[in-house]
């Protein structure tokens, strides 16, 4: 059985979600990613209203569309980071508050805990999203940073997130983190020291997505075996980057997506160099049968056009997994 394709909603939060729903349902989605931004899912809304959970599911069943997941990475992002102007922009005014930096962070993390408990009431066991990180300031740093420095990074995040989830323990659901540079856990060696500093407890996972592995030379397949029972959910998301030298290397260079200049680029399932056949040979490896979820970014295509063909693409590259040898009719009975 092939696992259901959804679409991200965190994209297109500036559209209603029954428009959106309608779309997706034309372009052959099984289901929507919720994201807790724009009126796709409203954290307080399904903690105050009895009938705001159903509400969802009956506006997505209308056109034939489930939920499997919500994600929350604007506020998550928050939690661990040093806070400035920007945050403003990606937060609930009720999070920001006045600004100050340590309250915000501890708004955004009750935030979080109610996330938990809004998608318990929606009925899905995973939440998706940021961490933030109080020393992501600090990656390829002059002067030199000590090791004492990134130690209380991990004790901060650490410190911040048990909190959290002990509130997801509690009501049965599980964060993934979008390992992702900006987080704590960007790449196999920083999620394997997220984990380490978590204690290791299971209510902390990963949603995976290669894309933001494969420009950085970072084995976005190894990362599937090796964090095999903490792969909660999976985001499809191709990138691509140059075999050349070029412009803006892999810091960008201060370009906006889309410049030509770049090392490396968002691009729609397909187009970019993920090579998803092996992605789907390590997910069945591992077990994993949750969504396959489409986040679609692609500064030089059309959205519509791009949303429509990703769910062609995700369906023509997954398969289900073999439960017998290929030769097993010639042996000996």
């Amino acid at each position: 059985m092939s696992r259901p394709v959804t679409l991200f909603t965190g994209q297109w939060a500036d559209l209603p979600l029954e428009t959106l729903a309608e779309k997706a349902a034309s372009w052959g989605y099984d289901g929507l990613e919720l994201a807790c931004w724009g009126d796709h899912f409203d954290v307080q809304r399904a903690l105050s209203e009895p009938d705001y959970c159903q509400g969802r599911h009956d506006l997505l069943a209308r056109h034939g569309l489930k939920v499997w997941s919500i994600s929350n990475h604007l506020v998550g992002q928050a939690v661990c980071d040093r806070i400035d102007e920007r945050h403003q922009a990606i937060l609930p005014a009720h999070v920001w508050g006045d600004g100050d930096p340590e309250g915000v962070r501890q708004r955004a993390a009750e935030e979080m805990k109610d996330t938990a408990r809004a998608a318990a009431l929606l009925g899905v066991s995973v939440v998706n999203g940021f961490t933030g990180s109080s020393i992501w300031h600090l990656l390829y740093s002059f002067p030199p940073v000590s090791p004492e420095a990134i130690d209380a990074g991990f004790e901060d995040f650490a410190a911040r997130w048990h909190p959290i989830l002990d509130v997801f323990d509690e009501v049965g659901v599980r964060f993934g983190l979008e390992v992702h540079p900006t987080e704590i856990a960007f790449d196999v060696a920083s999620a394997e020291r997220a984990i380490t500093a978590l204690g290791g407890r299971k209510a902390f996972g990963f949603n995976y997505d290669p894309s933001h592995f494969g420009y950085q030379g970072v084995d976005y397949v190894a990362f599937i075996q090796r964090f095999a029972d903490r792969i909660y959910h999976v985001h499809m998301k191709d990138v691509w980057w140059s075999d050349k030298a070029t412009e803006a290397g892999v810091f960008g260079g201060h370009t906006e997506f889309g410049d030509a200049r770049r090392h490396w680029d968002f691009r729609s399932l397909g187009r970019g160099n993920i090579d998803f056949e092996e992605i789907i040979r390590s997910l069945n490896r591992i077990g994993y049968e949750g969504p396959l979820s489409v986040e679609w970014e692609d500064s030089g295509m059309d959205r519509e056009h791009g949303a429509s063909e990703a769910c062609d693409f995700v369906r023509s590259v997954d398969f289900p997994s073999s439960n017998t040898a290929f030769d097993a009719a010639f042996s000996e009975g």
